[in-house]
């Protein structure tokens, strides 16, 4: 039998490549678990080097030709001897055949040319403790797209579908769902790419019919990506302020050195704006160029702004708006500390301030001032420190002042004891919180102690995490809280399964559908129609 095995893949081994797949994206979406793969296909020319888009592979690279569309799928014949020599070689009662060990389960790419439209192969391995105890065998067949509920499989056909294979005496069922909530908005002026998604996930027992809408019965979760600067985000506002502190100008230009000034908001220079401060003309009209709010209110605004702006918040929101270079930053500030020294202001600030030019005017009051050269990189390591201290007081105010967190929970994102550029990575992540926060708050309206409870999980995560746009932070959720979201809409994506035994002996027959293709190695004809399911059988 060792023989034959080897005599197998000697015969093949110019036809087939077999990969250790980390994550194949769209198989995981209909199969259970998230581990490692081995993925079968056809053996293509080694001599031209591309990705493959939907998987991330170990070794980061494969060989395979420019045609890998309907060029990369095995047999149907070959695949299924494959999976036969595979399920022979873990036959624990088959003390001649050698297995190999523990291994991950192997699927193969097919090319849905059959009766069955089969696109995907599989056999997992079922371990009792270190033992094999069986195997799990997979068929993914796929067809679409469909419009028409009608043609898609029932319930019934699925259930006599999962006897037929498997001859269980009682059967249970579970449906899934998920609804983009986003897609819920309806204004034609929220018509621009995003890429912030609310993803709504509910999971059922007892489904009755196919695509039904899932009870207030179900568990659900929200899965919450948020990307900063979206136009729909309540905090929009406060993303431009930010847009200056670290991004385009100040920290990201002291770190790298290339700087990328932003258009001024401020018709007025900022030399003159910071005079008129000092010299305190109320009569000053600060005229403001903004981006109209019609095209952005999605939902309702968060004002996080503070009535007791002190005069080093005033001279920044009166810099960041106007200067334009590092000269403006330097003069601005030379008459700021030209008029401290000469006692021609004794301005109020508040007495937590951490800044150098806070330092400089708490030491004013006791007529001890420090000499203060404005040279280099200090003027704009000053302003950045100002624009800190700002900042986080606006997020205190908001976060605590809603009784979000306490200052306890927020040390961390507050210490200024660490260097600027790690202050700015914590305000950042900080502000990306806040961004999650303001979607949840504004757009689902969610109740006071899930946002509570949310907000502790967000800041646990961050204080051990780098900042990252894309991760999906998840928040466990009543259906009822955003029924009012879902409950009218299609889902992007419906399944449901019919199970039976428990355990390692569990088996599934189950219906997939989605809005987009579930496999991505054949071609669909995709057409001109919209509205359509593509449907997945997996048994």
């Amino acid at each position: 039998m060792r023989v034959k095995m080897h005599l197998f893949i000697y015969l093949f081994q110019d036809d087939i490549s077999v990969l250790l797949v980390e994550k194949e994206e769209l198989l995981h979406d209909i199969i259970t678990g998230n581990q490692p793969i081995f993925v079968c296909e056809k053996a293509v020319s080694r001599f031209v080097m591309a990705p493959i888009s939907s998987a991330i592979l170990i070794n980061n690279t494969h060989y395979i030709t420019s045609q890998l569309i309907n060029n990369y799928f095995c047999l149907l014949s070959l695949t299924r001897q494959l999976l036969s020599w595979c399920t022979m070689a873990h036959n624990p009662n088959m003390p001649w055949v050698e297995a190999p060990g523990t291994l991950h389960p192997l699927w193969v790419r097919c090319d849905k040319s059959d009766p069955c439209a089969t696109a995907w192969l599989g056999v997992e391995t079922v371990y009792s403790g270190n033992k094999t105890s069986g195997v799990k065998l997979y068929t993914v067949s796929c067809k679409g797209p469909r419009g028409d509920e009608t043609s898609f499989t029932t319930l019934d056909e699925l259930k006599q579908e999962h006897e037929k294979r498997h001859r269980p005496s009682t059967v249970a069922t579970k449906g899934y769902a998920q609804y983009n909530l986003f897609c819920s908005l309806k204004e034609e002026s929220m018509m621009f790419e995003s890429q912030s998604s609310v993803i709504a996930s509910l999971t059922w027992n007892n489904v009755e019919k196919v695509l039904e809408c899932p009870p207030l019965s179900s568990k659900a979760s929200l899965n919450i990506k948020v990307t900063v600067g979206d136009l729909r985000s309540p905090l929009y506002q406060t993303y431009r302020e930010m847009e200056f502190l670290l991004v385009s100008a100040l920290a990201e230009g002291l770190r790298t050195g290339e700087t990328e000034w932003l258009e001024p908001l401020e018709t007025q220079s900022a030399v003159n704006l910071t005079r008129a401060l000092i010299e305190g003309i109320a009569a000053v009209v600060i005229t403001v160029r903004e981006i109209s709010k019609d095209a952005t209110a999605a939902f309702s605004s968060v004002v996080i702004e503070r009535g007791d702006l002190d005069f080093t918040e005033q001279l920044w929101e009166r810099m960041r708006k106007s200067v334009t270079s590092y000269q403006d930053i330097t003069e601005c500030l030379k008459i700021v500390v030209k008029a401290v020294k000469l006692g021609k202001i004794k301005p109020w600030i508040h007495k937590d301030s951490n800044s150098t030019l806070s330092k400089l005017i708490l030491q004013s009051y006791q007529q001890q001032i420090d000499a203060m050269p404005l040279t280099g990189l200090t003027p704009a390591n000053m302003l950045l420190e100002l624009g800190l201290d700002k900042i986080r007081k606006d997020f205190i105010n908001y976060l605590v002042g809603k009784e979000f967190t306490t200052l306890n929970y927020l040390s961390y994102y507050l210490d200024t004891e660490v260097d600027l550029q790690e202050q700015v990575i914590r305000v950042r992540k900080l502000h990306h919180l806040l961004e999650i926060l303001g979607t949840c708050s504004t757009f689902l309206s969610l109740p006071h102690d899930r946002l509570f409870l949310f907000t502790q999980s967000c800041l646990q995560y961050y204080k051990t995490s780098n900042y990252d746009e894309n991760h999906v932070f998840q928040l466990q959720i009543k259906p009822a809280l955003i029924s009012y979201f879902y409950e009218k809409e299609q889902p992007f994506s419906w399944a449901m399964e019919v199970s039976s035994g428990q355990g390692s002996k569990e088996v599934k027959t189950a219906l997939y559908l989605s809005d987009r293709p579930l496999v991505d190695h054949v071609r669909f004809d995709l057409g001109e129609v919209t509205g359509v399911f593509f449907f997945c059988f997996v048994c």
